[in-house]
């Protein structure tokens, strides 16, 4: 099992930025990529940025090029997203997700951290 804890979301203005983070514990031996979705209120769950644990470059949806980065700390299992030039269609909760070796989706999750960008 793998527990994921994020933190560092919050209430913010337009323009402002916000570093969160995700800190997997438990048994994070076989590590595959670890990512970052939203949700904002009335909409699906959509993709944000994903880090590969062993090579392999990051991915980022294309409403959050340039402004948000994704890092990783391998040894403390911590990912990172850094946001930049946030905006009003930022706001929701950003859920953590880990995925183990072998496994095709993702296949834990955080219970989310809030982010409020107002205009």
């Amino acid at each position: 099992q793998v527990q994921l804890a994020e933190s560092g979301g919050g209430l913010v203005q337009a323009g402002d930025s916000l570093r969160l983070s995700c800190a997997a514990s438990g048994y994070t031996f076989r590590t595959s990529a670890m990512g970052w979705f939203r949700q904002a209120p009335g909409k699906e769950r959509e993709f944000v940025a994903a880090i590969r644990w062993n090579g392999g470059g990051p991915s980022y949806a294309d409403f959050v090029k340039g402004r948000f980065t994704i890092s990783k700390h391998n040894a403390k299992t911590t990912m990172y997203l850094q946001m930049n030039a946030l905006i009003p269609e930022d706001t929701g909760v950003y859920y953590c997700a880990y995925k183990s070796l072998g496994v095709d989706n993702w296949n834990y999750w955080g219970q989310g951290t809030q982010v409020t960008v107002s205009s």
